[in-house]
């Protein structure tokens, strides 16, 4: 395989997307967020118990949703990407640990991979659609 410079500016850019991702939503920062994603884009959570829709219905979803825990950090690893001229398929790992809020609240993880199907907008790459596998969770202290 021959690598290019372009193929190596794309990756680090695909990089930076997901780690975006995972300080946007670990933030709460819904208007990042939603710069993620193309207008027109689909989400869909409902494999770990959440919705699909568009991008403000998704953002306003978890705007809601995510103050049942006093802190979120999510760890994004494991790119699988492939890059097709001005698209790419992204499947990254993901582990998240949740801490409810509240005093003695107890902390959630769980881990699975995100799917996103990226187009380049510009100088950026937009996710068109996302879409969660989950793949375990704990429940502890």
């Amino acid at each position: 395989m021959t690598v290019d410079q372009q193929y190596l500016l794309d990756r680090i850019a695909i990089s930076d997307f997901l780690t975006t991702y995972a300080h946007a939503v670990d933030t709460r920062d819904w208007d990042l967020y939603r710069t993620l994603f193309t207008t027109d884009a689909h989400i869909d959570y409902t494999a770990a118990g959440g919705i699909a829709g568009t991008v403000d219905e998704v953002a306003a979803w978890l705007s809601t949703t995510m103050e049942m825990f006093s802190a979120t950090q999510h760890l994004v690893s494991n790119e699988m990407v492939t890059i097709d001229g001005d698209t790419a398929t992204v499947r990254a790992m993901f582990f998240n640990p949740m801490h409810f809020a509240g005093d003695d609240a107890p902390c959630f993880e769980c881990g699975g991979w995100y799917n996103h199907e990226l187009v380049r907008q510009g100088d950026d790459w937009r996710s068109a659609r996302l879409w969660e596998d989950f793949s375990w969770t704990t429940l502890g202290k």
